[in-house]
């Protein structure tokens, strides 16, 4: 017992590690670890079923066993990423997880005969092919529900201390309210300071040390780690006990900190400009340069690869809906790197003159102005498409924050702290904010997404930009945001 509960213990402190300055969450990585594992057990178990049992280099026309396994086991792991089957925040219930992974295996499926087509060293055969994609995704199914079972138990959760009472500290129950925005941290209680003006915390939750010393108190609860939330930092602070925890192995760590890890963006509302001056990221150089110009290119050459016949039948369904004579694209000013101006190219999905007025509007639900091609093309993105001409030019990035008008950005600059920053990389055909949030079309909506692009714009890497190119195809898939 006492070995089971270090390792809780360790596996605890571990819920999270940073990666090419991604938090990842050890549970779902481990998930996919395991679901990895069992996809490849499926090819064998199916050779071995299909063949009565026999030895699979005896009977099987696999060359590679192995090879072939191991790229059954990569793929349908990606395209359930790709899903959001592997998201900590995934709110889609259980209807959404089968949907999904109904869609990722399929999609898995049709890759793998593509793959396994093209490189005829790696072939397996129809028979075991199929048993092997049905043994995967009935073993897959069925470990889902135990490990979201398991994985909500506080057992497995950092326990955290938060030191402060007052409108910070209460600004973690109020973003995180859900379950899910729970999954990696339980709140232990909440630490009065001197400098709290007020309790806003439910009192139920403050505590009372009783005399004990910070770190003594951490020890008794076994708390893993401490957020800083006071509404006053200037004075009040124990720095010395805090000094003491994080000398004894617990994590100390500011709110905001702890909400760039949990959430996965920057709130602006407490935001301070030196935690942006001093805080890791904001990084650029030659190789991220050069890497992320090669990435755009590669990966609009691989989008424009799938997608050109849907961009043909969208050109031809314009035409006949419109005439022949109508505009297929729609040229529209934007402001991108550093404030310069460029023109970003759509596919038309308004009415010629639907800004006739010269007065740039907010698209809206059910916009009138929106035509019956035009609406179909903002479900499925196929209007954006014609965006990868303005990648490959260089104005603008495949993955980064959206380009908005100029006049929208005079009006939300006034009005949304750090607005101009968006500015500082290339804006991009999709981005974070466009996997983690709906389509913003209001003021609202602007401010939820700014903070999802400034942790872009803070922790960009290649390999954010691929993870958030993969989950793209969830957003494409269910509508996500469309309007």
């Amino acid at each position: 017992m006492g070995t089971l509960h270090h390792l809780m213990g360790t596996f605890k402190t571990l819920g999270t590690f940073k990666f090419f300055k991604m938090h990842l969450r050890v549970p779902f990585l481990l998930l996919a670890l395991m679901e990895f594992c069992i996809c490849v057990a499926a090819v064998f178990v199916a050779v071995y079923v299909r063949f009565d049992g026999s030895q699979i280099t005896e009977v099987s026309s696999i060359r590679s066993p192995f090879a072939t396994s191991m790229l059954f086991g990569l793929v349908m792991p990606v395209t359930m990423m790709a899903m959001g089957l592997y998201q900590s925040r995934f709110r889609g219930g259980i209807l959404g997880v089968f949907l999904r992974s109904v869609i990722g295996f399929a999609c898995g499926a049709a890759i793998l005969a593509l793959l396994y087509y093209l490189i005829p060293h790696l072939y397996l055969g129809r028979g075991v092919f199929g048993l092997a994609i049905l043994i995967a995704f009935f073993v897959v199914g069925t470990i889902r529900p135990m490990f979201f079972y398991y994985v909500d138990k506080d057992i497995l959760k950092i326990r955290v201390l938060v030191l402060g009472a007052g409108e910070k500290a209460a600004s973690i129950s109020r973003r995180l309210r859900r379950r899910v925005d729970r999954r990696g941290f339980r709140v232990v209680g909440y630490v009065k300071l001197n400098t709290d003006a007020m309790v806003v915390v439910d009192s139920a939750s403050v505590l009372d040390l009783e005399g004990s010393s910070l770190l003594d108190f951490a020890i008794a609860n076994n708390v893993d780690e401490i957020v800083v939330a006071a509404d006053e930092r200037r004075s009040g602070l124990p720095l010395e006990e805090l000094l003491e925890c994080k000398l004894h192995g617990l994590d100390v760590i500011d709110l905001l900190s702890f909400f760039e890890r949990e959430q996965g963006k920057l709130p602006l509302d407490i935001l301070r400009p030196d935690w942006l001056i001093y805080s890791d990221g904001f990084q650029r150089g030659a190789v991220r340069d050069v890497s992320k110009r090669i990435f755009d290119f590669i990966a609009s050459a691989f989008i424009l690869a799938i997608t050109w016949p849907f961009m043909l039948f969208a050109v031809i369904a314009i035409k006949i809906e419109d005439g022949m004579d109508a505009p297929v694209l729609y040229r529209q000013t934007r402001v991108g790197f550093l404030g310069e101006p460029f023109e970003v190219l759509k596919f038309r999905s308004m009415s010629v003159n639907a800004e006739s007025g010269g007065v740039a509007q907010w698209a809206t639900k059910n916009d009138s102005r929106v035509t019956r091609v035009g609406n179909f093309m903002r479900k499925t993105r196929i209007d954006e498409l014609p965006q990868i001409l303005n990648v490959l030019s260089g104005d603008m990035s495949f993955v980064g924050p959206r380009p908005e008008r100029p006049h929208f950005v005079e009006q939300l600059s006034e009005t949304i702290p750090y607005y101009r920053e968006r500015h500082a990389v290339k804006p991009g055909i999709t981005g974070w904010a466009q996997v983690c949030y709906p389509y913003g079309a209001s003021m609202k909506d602007s401010v939820q997404k700014q903070e999802f692009d400034l942790y872009y714009i803070k922790n960009h890497t290649i390999f954010l930009d691929m993870l958030i190119l993969c989950q793209t195809a969830e957003v494409v898939l269910f509508g996500k945001g469309a309007r």
